[in-house]
């Protein structure tokens, strides 16, 4: 799958946040996304390439992957509600 063609339902912009908050905002904002459809989480916190790849896989959801956006400075992650 390639990460850069995906179109998510929502993005959350958790950049600037440290851990433990950007999971907390992503757990938050999952729970409004339809089933099926894709939460894109902007994020900076170095912490966050363990936490959210681990939380995006669990309770029936599925975590499609990240990458690193080094022109614009950010990690992006992608997460399927299941």
């Amino acid at each position: 799958m390639d990460l850069h063609s995906i179109e998510p339902h929502s993005i959350l912009d958790a950049r600037g946040l440290t851990c433990p908050m950007p999971l907390l905002r992503t757990k938050k904002t999952l729970k409004g996304v339809p089933v099926g459809e894709v939460l894109e989480i902007w994020g900076t916190d170095p912490g966050s390439k363990n936490d959210i790849p681990h939380f995006g896989g669990k309770n029936g959801n599925t975590f499609l992957g990240f990458y690193d956006d080094d022109a614009e400075g950010y990690t992006r992650y992608f997460i399927r509600k299941g």
